[in-house]
């Protein structure tokens, strides 16, 4: 129970950190993150890359999106279902994007079904925090743990950060996924293990 009031507060301390900042720093971050990614070898051999659309606070994810698709990958997208697991469906640009459920922008390609991101070379997942072991804070519906739950133990999983999120530690229980590395705006990427 304790690690559950821990994450609850930690998260609304989080929430509250990216509220603070303007739009033009979560463009910026987002900007770096972006050049940042499109540098590291796995992303850029990468077939497929399974990545989301970011929403409100979240680093921006828009230009990463189109700058990989653009480029010639196979982007997944997420879509929500109503039990909080994601299926997946191609992103082809911004056109390609219509609202979905709880405000998130989604594809409106068919869908691929949830195993679909097992097929992806590198999978990049939204994130609270993640810290230096790899444990991510998700926002708590767990889809991003079912998801990492399917990824093959080769395959690079990628949180993406502002730089305070980079932390020495966060609260975890028994259900809750590692990823293999963490992007930041000032690091780029940083891998773990």
């Amino acid at each position: 129970m304790h690690d559950i009031v821990t994450k609850t507060r930690l998260r609304a301390e989080l929430l509250e950190n990216r509220a603070d900042l303007g739009d033009e720093a979560r463009s910026a971050a987002g900007r770096s993150l972006r050049d940042a990614l499109l540098a590291v070898p796995e992303v850029e051999m990468a077939g497929t890359i399974a990545a989301y659309v970011s929403v409100g606070t979240e680093p921006e994810t828009r230009s990463l999106l189109f700058a990989l698709w653009k480029r010639g990958a196979y982007v997944l997208l997420p879509r929500l279902l109503p039990d909080d697991d994601l299926d997946w469906a191609s992103y082809e640009g911004p056109d390609s994007l219509a609202p979905g459920a709880r405000g998130l922008l989604e594809p409106t390609e068919p869908p691929r079904g949830t195993g679909a991101v097992a097929s992806a070379d590198v999978v990049l997942v939204p994130a609270l925090a993640v810290d230096r072991t790899g444990m991510r804070l998700g926002r708590g519906g767990g889809s991003y743990d079912r998801v990492l739950a399917r990824v093959g133990p080769a395959i690079l999983t990628v949180g993406l950060l502002y730089d305070s999120e980079l932390v020495d530690s966060v609260p975890a229980e028994p259900h809750d996924r590692r990823v293999r590395a963490a992007a930041t705006p000032s690091e780029g990427l940083v891998r773990f293990g």
